[in-house]
């Protein structure tokens, strides 16, 4: 047998640089490329992860790797105790001249991409780089989302009329803020597929620590499973995403979102395929302006958003804590059984069948409670980054360090997103089978999340005094006629969170 020519050059690609056009192999010869993929038992066993989240990630990858070795590249797809020692025995076997890789998705990886020697090309896996972000950014008085989305509307194009909005606005958000009362009855039923092989083998393989529901195939594996989510979005889903986007219901757990957000977050998708999908969606007649623009400022806007915020702030960013929040995860995070408030029972059952829950869950309910309660906003970060099929540091830390949380001190978001079981109860179908009334703050029938929100604005009245979006909030705690009986209520409510009994 002749002897196999020596390759000079090895491509890393990571669990979520799984891209159609990846930086080091668009214009790779396979002759003289040889691809490695690494899966870290380190990585796997470190954390209790979700069983789909990480089902997604090992199936997605096996499947990259089949794909790349049908367009003629050697893969050498191994298992290693940890990232570093993958790495190692690659060099040590293969002994390649060089390893490229793609900028990584977190500073961590970053950091110990480049301590172990491996060569970073620019990775455009977004429309907006983080370091153009970081440029605008130092030009802002202050950073806030709808400046930048407005930005990136000129830059791009997406629904101008030359230099002027189509509509007459950048933004029908107004429009899309309809109660859980109006909500339809009937929702789009998301798409599954029969798990292949692959996915069958994945599933045999992973760690007996992991939790929650087994993958039933609503969630794709291959960039053609992506695409197919895509499409069927646009044509099915879209039209009616905006004016119930906000609402939570038991009936639907995928309501009209797109699902779309792991394939992003993986690479399966880049956000420019879904941009233009919506544009031509809303130029050809069959997605309302309001839907079009709505979904359009999600991914052009906010995701963008985060991940250069995420990239900007810098690694110290992750130990925000401005508030001072000491409280550990509640325990009900992760033993749902530990609650009697329906709504967040209804948003953790979602999690756990499906390893998802929508923003307002994510914000107005999780966030909103820890908010409330003091919970240490890493904690949280780093539950929902295992427990979310879109999980990820660089999405977790802005979005929980500094909407949810308001750890950061309101360093990219205006106020601290805290509500009461009025906001609920206007959102929710759930109030009506809980326990709790929203209307209540004192009492073994008062809402938990309308007793915080008082505690919460008394710990904190002297910071939010002068506030022009909250300042209101915190007048109204002086006429509250039971004051003293609601904040010793919620020293009740507290402990009875930390326990596991409210």
């Amino acid at each position: 047998m002749a002897k196999r020519a020596h390759i000079p050059k090895s491509v890393l690609i990571l669990g979520d640089q799984l891209d159609h056009e990846h930086p080091a192999l668009v214009r790779a010869q396979a002759a003289q490329t040889r691809v490695l993929m690494i899966e870290s038992e380190a990585f796997l066993s470190g954390r209790r992860w979700h069983r789909q989240r990480l089902h997604l990630v090992l199936s997605a990858m096996r499947h990259y790797a089949a794909e790349l070795r049908a367009q003629g590249f050697e893969v050498d797809y191994r298992r290693a105790a940890s990232f570093g020692a993958g790495l190692a025995e690659h060099r040590k076997q293969f002994k390649p001249e060089r390893i490229l890789g793609a900028e990584p998705m977190s500073h961590g990886m970053r950091r110990a991409l480049l301590t172990l020697g491996v060569e970073l090309l620019r990775h455009d896996r977004f429309m907006c780089h983080y370091s153009d972000f970081s440029v605008w950014a130092k030009r802002q008085r202050v950073l806030r989302m709808d400046a930048f989305y407005r930005m990136r509307r000129h830059a791009t194009g997406y629904l101008m009329d030359a230099d002027k909005p189509i509509g007459g606005a950048f933004s029908f958000d107004t429009e899309n803020r309809e109660p859980a009362s109006r909500a339809p009855a009937r929702w789009p039923v998301a798409l599954r597929d029969d798990l292949d092989a692959i996915d069958e083998a994945v599933l045999r393989e992973l760690p007996t620590q992991a939790f929650g529901a087994e993958p039933d195939g609503a969630w794709a594996t291959t960039r053609k499973g992506a695409l197919r989510r895509l499409a069927h979005f646009i044509s099915h889903t879209l039209p009616g995403f905006g004016p119930y986007q906000d609402v939570m219901l038991q009936r639907s757990w995928n309501m009209s979102h797109s699902l779309l957000s792991p394939y992003l977050n993986l690479g399966l998708l880049h956000p420019r395929e879904v941009c233009d999908a919506i544009a031509v969606a809303y130029e050809n007649g069959s997605v309302p302006l309001a839907s079009a623009e709505g979904c359009l400022r999600q991914i052009l806007g906010w995701r963008e958003y985060i991940w250069g915020t995420y990239w900007h702030f810098g690694v110290e960013y992750g130990s925000s804590n401005t508030l001072q929040a000491e409280r550990p995860l509640l325990p009900l995070y992760e033993d749902p059984g530990r609650t009697r408030m329906q709504c967040v029972k209804d948003a953790l059952k979602s999690i756990e069948e499906h390893a998802y829950a929508h923003h307002i869950q994510r914000l107005m309910l999780l966030g909103n409670l820890s908010l409330l309660a003091g919970v240490r906003p890493l904690e949280l970060a780093r539950y929902m980054q295992v427990s979310f099929i879109d999980g990820g540091e660089w999405v977790m830390w802005p979005n929980v360090l500094g909407m949810a949380t308001y750890a950061d001190g309101g360093r990219m978001s205006t106020k601290p997103y805290a509500a009461g079981g009025a906001y609920i109860h206007r959102m929710s179908d759930a109030c009506g089978r809980c326990v709790y009334r929203p209307g209540e703050r004192v009492g073994e029938r008062a809402c938990p999340f309308t007793t915080l929100y008082w505690s919460f604005f008394a710990r904190h009245r002297q910071r939010f005094a002068d506030h022009p979006r909250v300042r209101n909030i915190v007048r109204g705690l002086e006429r509250l006629k039971d004051q003293h009986e609601t904040l010793a209520h919620a020293e009740h409510v507290l402990k009875g969170l930390s326990e596991g009994t409210v």
